[in-house]
């Protein structure tokens, strides 16, 4: 017989040791959990994070080790309507500075400072302590200002700047967050209880995947020593770990209940499971850890640490479902179907009795297995003409223009940078010279300032002068520029490269040592997108040759292979398409809750493309696996196609709506970023399990036909498991053709 795969071994023992497999489990993920709170987040840096010329500048800005600045805030005051009576306005403003003067944690109140169009006057608000905490402190001024309001009500008076700002998005994006979490949790075990019409069988995948979860987050903290995470780690290690984990659980649960309703015993069902949908988590999982290590080779610290979380999630969910699950099913026994639904059981059971859902399947299946080729080239143009809006796809980051309106604070931001342009959007010139030559450099970018007064492209400077800032060793010297224009519009680009290509080089001409780079919003934006268009290629080629290798390897056949690399690649392109139809565009905007910014998040595609390669394994694997054992048991190709379609349809369906439900979720929150995300990967998702696995994959096997199976003779399997692979004389046959 030979030696029993790993997975069939790790399940058996399990099965047969359920409450040490058990209890083995809840301690790694307890350990993984608190050791990695205990250990703390290491958060990327400015060397982390440098990419282009941008990330010369903040470097060059971390390196003049500059005395943090301290938090600013503002009290706006404008007119309700018509123009402001400055006499009303400096006795509020006088009132104002009053009030928040005696607030506990401000450190001071500056002069007022009139608009130059006299539309409104700014009162700055200087905050003590830490800046990095100024928005967690902030509460206080805001009562201040909203008692001076109350005073003054013919008047518009209000907190605007960094600290309300942060204060008002981290509560608008927190309760985005708390969203997603709370409705993915009953949307997806909703679905579940639906697919199997009973409680526990529902709720295991959902606990696995939670308790995955829990313990990629203590590992990515620990891991953070060694890579710094980003921001988004967390939510990306709660969206892929709820995706994959409930999958990998659902795909062993069904497949136990198959052989259990078979006739097997308890263990028995279990080792089975173990052997097929055991081994096709295993193939899965090493696909995604491949395409998701892809994002290392980006030379970035944010997708560094994405990769790093997801990598850690998916491999616990697959540690998870040969182990403890098999423990978990074995000790449950029949348990595991009870508490039942009552209409949901008797449907669930009525389906898979009757044969109701093998025969829908069939019509759906029959133009892909009846007329194989014409199916194949009408479903591949399709796609390809749903790719096609990719190709004018552009990349920008969102700005603070494209965050949501909703909140109080941003109103006022719009009105405080329509009142004084030089607290919109800014260019920062970062210089590096000999200290000896401070004094030149400074008068430089000095006259450098006073040279874009009439120019459109900047702001005007406000009266206090250019805003130049020198490090305390004088070797480093900072200058912020204002532009009227928001981030990502054309005339903000235009006059990034203005600095970048003129005005800095000829302001510094001629200083002996000098080095400059230009940063800010608008270069973060220009730099990242190259960057990404850079990368894209290295990722992707990363990602195809290494899942082709697992493929051909795992499935004995470089048709097999091809053919998967290829279905993905036009799942992910008819992706983009969508992304760009949808949101370079205006007419889905009332229906999704956006504005437009005529272009996609700049990080979106490349780590779109990780995620659906990896994710898109999912069903492809496993659909080929049983595709394949019904090719083993000599059942010719046309019909193993349909059968193996037929018979995984239920689970991977199951698992495609809970995919689907959770990531459309995500398109519901806030930001335009997480939106695209969201729509993205449903989208995806939807399309490959659908038009791809209904339509393209059934009839290119079809057409195929043996051919599916042929693989160079190194490659092809020996001993026991060759009859798992090809009947005899089929293999008789591919080697006399080939």
């Amino acid at each position: 017989m030979g030696k029993r795969p790993v997975t069939v071994r790790m399940a058996r023992w399990s099965a047969e040791h359920p409450w040490r497999a058990i209890a083995l489990w809840v301690v790694f993920v307890a350990v993984c959990f608190v050791g990695g709170n205990a250990a703390g987040t290491v958060e990327a840096t400015a060397q982390d994070d440098a990419i282009g010329e941008s990330g010369e500048a903040y470097v060059m800005i971390e390196n003049g080790k500059f005395a943090d600045e301290p938090a600013v805030d503002n009290v706006l005051i404008t007119s309700l309507s018509g123009k402001l009576d400055l006499d009303k306005a400096g006795a509020a403003a006088k009132d104002a500075a009053a009030k928040l003067g005696a607030v506990t944690g401000v450190a001071s109140v500056g002069e007022p400072i009139p608009a130059r169009d006299g539309s409104a006057l700014l009162v700055p608000i200087t905050m003590a302590g830490d800046p990095d905490t100024a928005s967690d402190r902030v509460e206080p001024l805001r009562a201040a200002t909203a008692s001076v309001q109350a005073a003054h009500p013919d008047l518009r008076i209000e907190q605007v700047g960094g600290p309300s700002i942060n204060k008002a998005l981290d509560d608008t994006l927190g309760k985005d967050f708390q969203k997603a979490e709370i409705l993915s949790l009953p949307v997806t075990l909703a679905i579940l209880i639906i697919a199997f019409g009973a409680l526990i069988a529902a709720g295991i995948p959902v606990l696995l995947a939670l308790m995955s979860v829990a313990a990629a987050m203590g590992l990515s903290t620990l891991a953070s020593h060694l890579v710094p995470m980003g921001d988004a780690t967390s939510s990306v290690i709660l969206l892929i770990g709820l995706a994959v984990g409930v999958d990998y659980s659902l795909f062993y649960v069904r497949r136990e209940r198959e052989e259990r309703a078979r006739g097997k015993g308890h263990v028995d069902a279990v080792e089975i499971a173990a052997e097929t949908s055991g081994h096709a988590v295993v193939v899965s999982g090493t696909a995604v850890i491949i395409a998701m290590a892809g994002l290392f080779l980006a030379g970035d610290s944010t997708f560094s640490s994405l990769a790093t979380g997801s990598i850690l999630v998916v491999a616990v969910a697959v540690i998870g479902s040969l182990t403890v699950l098999p423990a978990i099913l074995a000790k449950l026994g029949r348990w595991v179907d009870r508490p039942r639904v009552p209409f949901l059981w008797r449907l669930t059971a009525r389906r898979s009795g009757s044969g109701e859902p093998g025969r829908a399947w069939r019509k759906i299946l029959s133009p892909a297995l009846k007329k194989p080729g014409i199916t194949l080239v009408v479903s591949v143009l399709a796609l390809l003409a749903l790719a096609g809006p990719a190709i004018g796809m552009k990349l920008r980051f969102p700005g603070i223009e494209d965050l949501p309106r909703t909140t109080p604070a941003m109103q006022a931001y719009d009105r405080l940078t329509a009142a004084y342009p030089s607290n919109g959007t800014n260019h920062v010139v970062a210089v590096t010279a000999p200290a000896s030559r401070a004094g030149e450099v400074k008068e430089a970018l000095a006259g450098l300032a006073r040279s874009t007064e009439g120019n459109r492209l900047f702001a005007p400077l406000e009266t206090t002068g250019p805003d130049i800032d020198q490090s305390a060793s004088k070797t480093v010297t900072v200058l912020n520029l204002a532009t009227p224009f928001a981030t990502r519009s054309d005339e903000a680009v235009d006059s990034l490269h203005e600095l970048r290509l003129r005005l800095v080089p000829a302001a510094l001409d001629g200083i002996p040592g000098v080095k400059y780079a230009v940063a800010g919003g608008v270069a973060e934006n220009e730099d990242y997108a190259a960057h990404i268009w850079k990368t894209l290629p290295v990722v992707a080629g990363f990602v195809l040759i290494l899942t082709f290798l697992v493929m051909a390897w795992t499935f004995r056949s470089v048709v097999v292979a091809l053919t998967s690399i290829g279905l993905n690649l036009l799942s992910a392109a008819a992706a983009y398409g969508l992304l760009v139809l949808v949101f370079q565009n205006t007419w889905a905007e009332g229906l999704l809750g956006f504005t437009s910014t005529g272009a996609i998040v700049t990080w979106l595609p490349l780590f779109l493309f990780v995620v659906l390669f990896g994710l898109s394994m999912d069903y492809h694997v496993f659909v080929v696996s049983r595709i394949r054992e019904a090719v083993g048991r000599g059942v010719p190709t046309r019909e193993a196609v349909a059968d193996g379609i037929v018979g995984s349809a239920g689970v991977v369906s199951s698992a495609a709506i809970v995919m689907v439900a959770v990531f459309s979720i995500f398109a519901t929150l806030s930001t335009i970023d997480m939106k695209q995300l969201g729509v993205g990967l449903a989208a995806a998702i939807l399309l490959d399990a659908t038009i791809i696995r209904a339509v393209v994959l059934p009839s290119l096997m079809t057409l195929l036909g043996p051919a599916n199976w042929w693989a160079p003779r190194f490659m092809r399997p020996r001993g026991r498991h060759a009859a798992a692979s090809l009947p005899e004389e089929k293999e008789r046959e591919l080697v006399a053709t080939h």
